[in-house]
């Protein structure tokens, strides 16, 4: 452990050092290999940071799993090269290891002149090269194999070999014979043929961790299996720290921003941003997901096959996955699917990317069977045998965009670069829909269209990464943002004009009330001074009751002058009966009123 320490330490101050594992081909088992050596050196107690070249979700996935840290993508497409640097520098920081997995094979790439091929990102890096071979049916001819990947590309170290898939001892002396006599390629290791270590595939590549049962013990089993036939030791020690020249010049010229958390607004309370994360939702990219947190982002999970109701959001992001794999389960949560329309359709600011697309839609139909969905999106997403989008896709922003222009001092990108990869249609659209971007190369949604907007929400079939010049990021939270002083605005005029009204009903209810109290208080001494006065007048009767218009308190002066006035009291100006003499009057007497 103590070696451990040491090397942590020389890595904070000259970096991790770095290793690239690829291949010939795809499907050579590079996958297996990398989660392998992540797992086992990590049961040693070293932190292994891993990274993955290109667009993909489901092999960082299992890398994060195996190391015990998020695995980051490096994607030479979409971002330059001071970005790929500081990305690995800032993510490897203090480990003891910055493992790179390649995608396809070693030369294989988008540009013609291999500029955004595994072997450019090796060089750009400085990053020796571990080839693992499919060594199925070949012996001699593994020799001219190698020695073509070395001179392909003088400058990239191919710093050894692990054979993948060897058939037997036997096969595998053979293999070591052929590549110690022709090449000076060392071989690291020879895994044998093992059905337990196979990764199951379909039609979007591997089947994420997080559908997998025993996830974590078969990436246990994979690290013994790569520890027993593997030399660790020696493969790490291939390893190069990056050079100094090059740290110090992504550190200063990196597009990355330098820290993410100026984009955020730390005197305002943060955003409630809901992720749905689960078996049927988990593309997402940590880098992405950390942007969201340094832009003032509170991100609050949710579990779309269990969750019965939202909590409490400012926004909501739904990444891609497999909904068509857990459609029946999404289709038995009625009630977060009717929460969730709701919430969209009242306003609620929505990010959604494919997966999340097709969640939203009225339904998915996948092998002849139709699951109901949220159906905000007046469509139907419709599995295919075949991908219907794949690869990188090129968008140009439109008048619809409901994402207002990011704070960040960054100017917006003429062209948007993201990536798209679907087996989904979504049919049955009506016309005149609105979109954010129309795409000139890809697919997207029709082939010309990409990012419904409805309400406040985007749905599109492209994936965007915040940190590849798109800053995706800065712009949702800011649409996020603006949508909750709106509607506090509202609240608070709304506040305002309840809190008057309430006022006003409040005095009305007031002056009633006295007005009421005032003329029962009338009738109440009415009714007092007209009894004393009869008492005595006339021998303790009076003249006759009150009747009910007197005890409603109608009209009292008119119908009391009406009266004959009993001797001794006299109407007064208000209409009530006032004494003037307790004495009684003699008999014939002129009895005197006071007016």
């Amino acid at each position: 452990m103590s070696s451990g320490r040491g090397a942590a330490a020389k890595a904070a101050t000259t970096g991790a050092p770095r290793l690239l594992v690829s291949a010939a081909h795809k499907s050579s088992g590079k996958t297996t290999v990398t989660l392998g050596l992540a797992a086992a050196w990590a049961a040693q107690g070293l932190a292994v940071q891993c990274f993955k070249k290109g667009p993909d979700y489901i092999d960082p996935m299992w890398l994060a799993l195996a190391s015990g840290r998020p695995c980051y993508n490096l994607d030479p497409h979409l971002s330059d090269a001071a970005a790929i640097e500081e990305r690995v520098r800032r993510s490897a920081a203090g480990a003891d290891l910055a493992l790179i997995e390649g995608n396809k094979g070693l030369y294989d790439g988008l540009a013609l002149d291999g500029s955004n091929s595994n072997a450019a990102l090796a060089r750009l890096l400085g990053a020796p090269v571990v080839l693992v071979l499919d060594a199925r049916g070949m012996t001699r001819g593994i020799a001219p194999l190698v020695l073509g990947y070395q001179a392909f590309d003088r400058n990239i170290k191919i710093g050894g070999v692990i054979l993948n898939r060897v058939g037997g001892a036997r096969h595998e002396s053979k293999l070591r014979a052929v590549l110690e006599h022709y090449t000076d390629v060392p071989v690291l290791g020879a895994v044998a043929e093992d059905a337990r270590l196979a990764l199951a595939e379909r039609h979007l590549g591997l089947v994420p961790c997080v559908e997998h049962d025993s996830a974590t013990a078969w990436v246990a089993e994979v690290a013994r299996a790569i520890a027993s036939q593997v030399d660790l030791g020696r493969v790490r020690a291939l390893a190069q720290a990056p050079a100094e020249a090059a740290t110090a010049t992504a550190t200063t010229t990196a597009s990355w921003p330098a820290d993410d958390r100026a984009a955020g607004t730390p005197t305002q309370p943060p955003l409630r941003i809901g992720i749905a994360r689960d078996r049927a939702f988990g593309f997402y990219y940590p880098d992405d997901l950390e942007a969201l947190a340094a832009g003032g982002a509170e991100l609050v999970f949710i579990d779309t096959l269990a969750d019965q109701r939202l909590p409490v959001l400012d926004g909501l992001f739904i990444g891609g996955g497999f909904p068509e794999t857990c459609a029946e389960a999404l289709e038995d949560n009625p009630a977060l699917r009717t929460a969730l329309r709701e919430a969209i359709e009242g306003g609620l600011p929505t990010y959604a990317e494919c997966g999340g697309l097709m969640l939203l839609a009225r339904s998915i139909r996948w092998h002849d069977r139709s699951s109901e969905m949220v159906g905000v999106i007046p469509a139907d997403a419709v599995m295919h045998a075949r991908p219907v989008g794949r690869g990188y896709v090129q968008l140009a922003e439109t008048g619809a965009m409901p994402w207002p222009a990011s704070d960040a001092a960054v100017p917006l990108p003429g062209k948007v670069r993201a990536h798209e990869f679907h087996y989904a249609s979504l049919e049955g659209l009506p016309p005149g829909q609105r979109f954010a971007w129309r795409v000139e190369r890809g697919h997207g949604i029709d082939g010309r269209h990409d990012g419904l907007v409805l309400h406040n929400l985007l749905a599109s079939f492209s994936h965007l990464r915040h940190g590849a010049g798109v800053r995706w990021v800065d712009r949702f939270l800011a649409q996020v943002r603006r949508v909750r002083e709106a509607r506090r605005a509202g609240e608070a005029f709304k506040a305002r004009e309840t809190g008057e009204a309430r006022a006003t009903c409040a005095a009305r209810s007031a002056y009633d009330d006295a007005r009421e109290r005032g003329r029962k208080a009338s009738v109440s001494d009415a009714r007092a001074t007209r009894r004393a006065a009869a008492a005595r007048g006339e021998g303790g009767k009076s003249h006759e009751p009150l009747d009910a218009d007197t005890a409603a308190g109608s009209a009292p002066a008119a119908q009391d002058n009406a009266r004959p006035t009993p001797v001794g009291a006299a109407p007064s100006a208000h209409g009530r009966l006032r004494l003037v003499s307790s004495a009684r009057a003699p008999a014939g007497a002129r009895t005197r009123v006071r007016a």
